[in-house]
């Protein structure tokens, strides 16, 4: 009995430093927290379908099939309203439109005479020590809970923002990579341009290698013709300047010495004739 009491203590200790601290986000007491209050919510949903139509509903939500086509709903990162640190509010509201502002405490007073009236439960020392660890744990979750809270919430805080970094730092790592990828896909799609330069440089250096050739062939050819022209010129002028010289070689010869004079004795008379020609021009 006294480890029940424990147990419970130790949950209402939780529950009580979630209080002083909103912002702590402890998952297991506002699971804790949530089960019950989604038991209420449900019955209120399906108040007006009777009990068995509550009691379908919370196993609906409690037990889903995992072929069932229904949307699991979201677990809340913050607890709702409590009261007294443990009852949800969503008692309350669920009873006030039946039995009115004191319906929920009458009702709890209640069960808790019936429990003793029917000895259900005894009181004895266990609950006088029950109630003692019950005061010492209230009065630690009044004193020290928001210390606590606050320095649970700075632990998280501080896991909080280590993964984040670690997050960012992924982040910038992938979204590195993606732009390197981009990068990669834009050179990869230049590489066709690239090639077709190349295609179109090689092709003017095998054209200007072949315009080269032709006009090396072309000089070649060129100068063999005018080796051959020159050839033929230097046959031509050899044959006519041994001709002349054969010629003249042979009227050399075939004058005599009478003809010799009788050629030049001509030749002072036709100079006598020409000066006396002229001599006459110029007194006329």
């Amino acid at each position: 009995m006294v480890s029940q009491f424990s147990a419970i203590f130790v949950w209402l200790f939780a529950v009580e430093g979630h209080e002083e601290k909103v912002a702590r986000k402890d998952l297991a007491v506002i699971r804790l927290t949530m089960l019950s209050r989604l038991v209420f919510v449900s019955a209120n949903a399906v108040k007006s379908s009777g009990p068995l139509g509550a009691g379908l509903v919370q196993l609906s939500h409690l037990h889903t099939s995992p072929n069932s086509q229904a949307p699991v709903p979201a677990l809340p990162e913050k607890g709702g309203k409590t009261r007294h640190g443990i009852i949800p509010e969503e008692l309350f509201q669920l009873l006030y439109p039946k039995t009115g502002v004191t319906g929920p405490y009458m009702l709890g007073a209640g069960l808790l005479t019936y429990i003793l009236s029917k000895e259900i439960y005894i009181i004895n020392h266990e609950t006088f020590a029950a109630a003692c660890m019950g005061t010492v744990i209230i009065y630690g979750v009044r004193k020290f809970g928001p210390d606590v809270a606050a320095f649970a919430d700075k632990l998280n805080e501080e896991k909080v923002q280590k993964a984040q970094e670690v997050k960012d730092l992924a982040m910038t790592s992938l979204a590195q990579a993606i732009q390197d990828e981009k990068k990669e896909q834009w050179r990869a799609e230049g590489r066709q341009m690239l090639f077709d330069a190349k295609r179109n440089n090689v092709a003017m250096l095998l054209e200007t290698n072949r315009r080269e050739r032709v006009h090396m062939v072309t000089n070649e050819v060129k100068k063999r013709l005018d080796y051959q022209i020159a050839l033929q010129t230097l046959h031509r002028r050899m044959e006519q300047e041994h001709m002349v010289n054969w010629v003249e070689k042979n009227v050399v010869t075939s004058i005599t010495p009478q003809q010799e004079k009788t050629s030049i004795a001509k030749c002072i008379t036709d100079l006598k004739v020409l000066a006396k020609v002229q001599q006459a021009k110029a007194t006329a």
